[in-house]
């Protein structure tokens, strides 16, 4: 029961960062155009449906978060 709870919170706390990340990418749209239009990211329209893949933006975002948190963990120790 112990370990449930564990999971339950640890999936709690990904869907808050998810979220986040999910509204700062919208907020950042309207500052930064390009961001979800690199090349790579995929989009398509047809009528009553829309698919959309952000591979690249997805990819260059984890690039930078990972460095981030790589220089903060190195001043850390």
């Amino acid at each position: 029961m112990k370990e449930m709870g564990k999971w339950l919170i640890l999936s709690g706390v990904l869907l808050l960062v998810v979220g986040v990340i999910v509204y700062l990418i919208g907020q950042f749209g309207q500052r930064f155009p390009w961001l979800g239009r690199l090349p790579g990211d995929i989009r398509i329209q047809r009528p009553n449906f829309v698919f959309y893949a952000p591979i690249t933006t997805m990819l260059l975002l984890s690039v930078l978060l990972s460095a981030l948190l790589w220089i903060i963990q190195r001043f850390l120790k």
